[in-house]
């Protein structure tokens, strides 16, 4: 993101701060106004010419590069491991954790780990867990139980 003074173009294609279209204005008259505003210069693309810039607030364009960038890059997936007989407190540790990632926008992926004739209490603690978490998440895939472990992915709303 190129901002103010750092712009080399000798003329802009300049949007207002309220969106409006002020259309093709020399560089040095474009950063005038933005002194004049209290606002920032930011060049949006440098593929065309004249380059679009708008005037943004001054805190706005840093918060809108960090959006744009969060959703260039998806929600990562994070992993939380459990087992069958998981004590309760840990287990409202987990649902906290799982929350708290949830409401950041990354999915989480549940893993049980399960040995013997443990395959129904995981698939039960999965579906408590699902319920427990509907608010501000939802099942990307059903619980699947394979070989030593059984998981279950949700997913941001």
């Amino acid at each position: 993101m190129i901002k103010n003074e750092k712009i080399k173009a000798s003329e802009v294609q300049l949007t207002g701060v309220d969106g409006e279209n002020l259309g093709v204005v020399p560089t040095s008259e474009a950063l005038a106004m933005a002194k004049r505003l209290k606002v920032d210069l930011v060049c949006t693309s440098l593929l065309s010419s004249p380059p679009p810039c708008r005037l943004i607030r001054a805190g706005a364009a840093k918060e809108a590069a960090q959006q744009e960038r969060k959703r260039e890059r998806g929600p990562k997936v994070k992993e939380i491991r459990l087992t069958p007989h998981i004590e309760e407190h840990d287990l409202e540790t987990k649902r906290r954790q799982a929350e708290n990632i949830l409401r950041a926008g990354d999915a989480v992926l549940f893993v049980v780990r399960i040995q013997g004739k443990e395959g129904a209490a995981a698939k039960e603690l999965l579906e408590d867990l699902l319920k427990q978490l509907r608010p501000v998440g939802a099942k990307k895939t059903g619980i699947q139980l394979s070989g030593k472990q059984a998981a279950v992915q949700i997913d941001p709303l």
